[in-house]
């Protein structure tokens, strides 16, 4: 590619989850408007989901899906090559099989000949890979800098206080010796940021978590450049048979009166947990959609007996894939009952609307704490026995969408949305000059 007059050309390689590749997809978008080249690596059934994103007008035609194919077993057919509706036992399978497939991926930049390769936490050899073909790699992080530096700070200086207590407070823990697994997980984490050139992408902006990134940028000692939110359009061409009957239900309510629940691509409720929800959406008597997901061939969950009669037109049961976007960018959407997924926090803040916090697991209650510390969220608090209750949870929801002592989260999450705005897509700007002038310093190094 013709690096002198800026184009360069990029290999993405993102890791197999819908949180990963959706975000790596939104930033090939805005890569290739400023002149580049664009290959995006997955498995075939991870690039199904984006294939008829790429013929978008809004698109440039200068983005390739690049299928990368992982070893097929009966326990781990082709469908199941990607996190989405993953069964949890699958889950180390599906991580195992991506770590085999180096030498395809190899090949698949021996061909391509790029001048960069922008790559993801797994797999662990991606960067290695690239420096054999002498092409520079740089990481790209899909989570929170808050999170990552805890993480981080926590694997490098071992037993150090975090900076940010009110946040994190580690002063009371004990590290404990990690398992082999542990250790090779936390080896590969470390390595991300050592083998990335010069800069880390971050899916964020400053004014959500600057203290965070700059925390993290001394920490791994790379400058990190934010790329924004990196939120899928919501009138994008994906569009789904049952999306017109949801909006057109949204059209009819009042603004800022319906709460939305979903609990992302990975997350399946147990019935007892989906009844405190809906029970909680019952008695909250605010307006609501609920998505639920249910494993492929397992026994779905119930709802409480007689909850949807009882809820009648107040309330919408959405079995599977929900337009998450489309709802949350739509007038009557007044909160986001969470499981605090980055990438759902990030639309949430996109679209400003302000995030009901229930937490699982990973980096998700960090997430729900940053919400909760920006004042753009409230948290739903877990009962003595460690689960949410159907009265916790309608109470939060009544006090974000309905009470007037939430008018301050509202308010603020309307405003970090509308600086989120003012910005507008600088921070793209800013990555791709950092990523030409990497490859340009790789080209004057051969000379």
């Amino acid at each position: 590619m013709d690096i002198e007059k800026g184009r360069i050309s990029i290999v993405m390689l993102p890791f197999l989850a819908h949180g990963h590749i959706s975000p790596f997809f939104e930033l090939a978008k805005h890569l290739s408007k400023r002149n580049c080249n664009i290959f995006l690596c997955s498995t075939p059934i991870n690039l199904s989901s984006i294939k008829n994103r790429v013929s978008d007008k809004d698109s440039s035609a200068s983005i390739k899906l690049v299928e990368l194919h992982l070893p097929s077993s009966p326990d781990l057919p082709p469908q199941y090559h990607t996190t989405n509706g993953l069964p949890s036992h699958l889950m180390v399978p599906l991580k195992n099989a991506f770590e085999t497939v180096g030498p395809t991926f190899s090949e698949i930049l021996k061909t391509l000949d790029p001048d960069l390769l922008i790559y993801d936490f797994n797999p662990s050899w991606a960067p290695e890979i690239a420096l054999s073909h002498n092409i520079p790699a740089v990481y790209f992080l899909t989570s929170a800098a808050a999170t990552s530096s805890v993480a981080l700070r926590a694997l490098k200086n071992p037993g150090e206080k975090y900076p940010f207590p009110d946040f994190y407070d580690n002063s009371n823990i004990t590290p404990e010796p990690p398992s082999a697994d542990k250790m090779k997980l936390f080896h590969d984490f470390v390595a991300c940021f050592k083998r990335s050139c010069d800069i880390i992408l971050i899916k964020s902006f400053r004014e959500l978590e600057g203290k965070y990134i700059d925390l993290l940028s001394t920490l791994s000692k790379k400058t990190l450049v934010p790329v924004g939110p990196l939120v899928q359009d919501p009138l994008g061409h994906d569009e789904d048979p049952k999306t017109g009957h949801l909006i057109n239900w949204l059209d009819k309510r009042a603004e800022s009166t319906v709460v939305f629940v979903c609990f992302g691509s990975e997350y399946f409720p147990s019935n007892e947990e989906l009844e405190e929800v809906a029970i909680g959406l019952e008695i909250s008597m605010v307006n609501f959609i609920l998505a639920v997901r249910f494993l492929e061939g397992e026994k779905k969950g119930v709802l409480p007996e007689g909850f949807v009669q009882r809820v009648g037109d107040r309330g919408l049961v959405v079995e599977g894939w929900a337009p998450q976007a489309r709802i949350l960018g739509h007038s009557s959407t007044g909160g986001f009952v969470s499981h605090c997924g980055w990438s759902s926090i990030m639309e949430s803040v996109k679209f400003g609307v302000p995030v009901i916090a229930m937490a699982r697991h990973l980096d998700q209650p960090l997430n729900a704490k940053l919400a909760a510390e920006v004042g753009v969220g409230m948290e739903v608090v877990r009962d003595e026995n460690g689960k949410y209750t159907r009265e916790a949870i309608a109470e939060v929801i009544r006090k974000v969408v309905m009470e007037k002592n939430g008018e301050v989260i509202r308010r603020k999450a309307r405003e970090l949305s509308d600086k989120m705005k003012e910005k507008g897509e600088q921070e793209i700007g800013r990555a791709v000059e950092e990523l030409v002038q990497i490859c340009k310093m790789k080209k004057d190094a051969q000379y």
